[in-house]
């Protein structure tokens, strides 16, 4: 029996990859060896559904490392074209509304493992040239170095501080929006109020006597220091279990004497009300 001599094959055509994805090798640095793969294709939805990302504009990535951030991303792929956004997500979005701009102080970033990638180029060739790339790509190099290790970890924690003056001036930008919201709310519900709909109804809104007035630091410490006052009332009569015990007694007392008084006068009217034909 003749045994035929396969071809030759590299380590990059032994990784198969998923239906439909392209793969692209990519290292951390000159001293890694082994390559790890990016597996991309053009990200598309069904006909007449809408997508948070433009069409024939956006790669998907799937398989981004931990330590391959945004900028080294659009570094990576800056070859295949002019990159316009990259946003990297725990889990692909499957949602098909617009997503809203989320507060990086209130709604902070998890602690990412391996994540996939929105890539979106100027132009539609931009995404057909990544999907032809070769490899491998270096991701951190002496030009761009990229922090992993310990250095990532304290770069993240340093990161994961707020500042104290961009916290607030984002605090005030969402109250000034916020008021803004309800006195617009207000004015439309003011105009709507006696006016007759297309079927004659009449919308009635329920408000109070008094407006609430919202309770300023003075009313506060005063509505302690009235709880505290008569936390401590209390705590005074009753300091000695004894007292307590008597004052049970006593009050018991005073039932039971009220009771006979009740039983004398009801004796008395029955009394009263007898029968006298003369």
């Amino acid at each position: 029996a003749r045994r035929r001599k396969s071809a030759a094959r590299g380590p990059e055509d032994c990784i198969p990859s998923p239906p439909g994805y392209a793969a692209i090798p990519i290292k951390f640095s000159e001293k890694q060896q082994a390559s790890h793969y990016l597996y991309v294709r053009a990200h598309g939805v069904r006909q007449g559904t809408k997508s948070t990302w433009p069409q024939k504009r956006t790669l998907f990535v799937l398989n981004v490392p931990p330590y391959c951030t945004e900028e080294s991303l659009s570094r990576l792929l800056s070859s295949c074209g002019l990159v316009q956004s990259v946003e990297l997500q725990e889990k692909p979005d499957l949602a098909e509304s617009p997503k809203e701009s989320r507060s990086k102080f209130f709604h902070p970033k998890p602690v990412p493992g391996f994540q996939v990638a929105y890539v979106v180029f100027q132009k539609p060739s931009g995404v057909s040239a990544a999907l032809a790339l070769k490899g491998p790509l270096l991701v951190s190099t002496e030009s761009h170095p990229v922090k992993s290790g310990i250095h990532k970890w304290i770069s993240d924690y340093a990161d994961s501080v707020p500042d104290p003056e961009a916290l607030r001036v984002e605090v005030d930008t969402f109250m000034e929006a916020y008021d803004q919201k309800i006195a617009e709310e207000e004015a439309k519900a003011k105009e709507e109020e006696g006016v007759p709909d297309e079927e004659g109804w009449v919308k009635v809104t329920r408000r109070g006597r008094r407006p609430v007035l919202p309770r300023t630091e003075a009313a506060s410490l005063r509505v302690l220091e009235r709880e505290r006052r008569k936390r401590a009332r209390k705590e005074l009569l009753n300091f000695y279990a004894w007292q307590h015990r008597e004052s049970k007694m006593e009050h018991l007392a005073q039932l039971r004497k009220k009771f006979e008084e009740d039983k004398q006068r009801i004796e008395l009217l029955r009394a009263q009300r007898k029968f006298r034909p003369y």
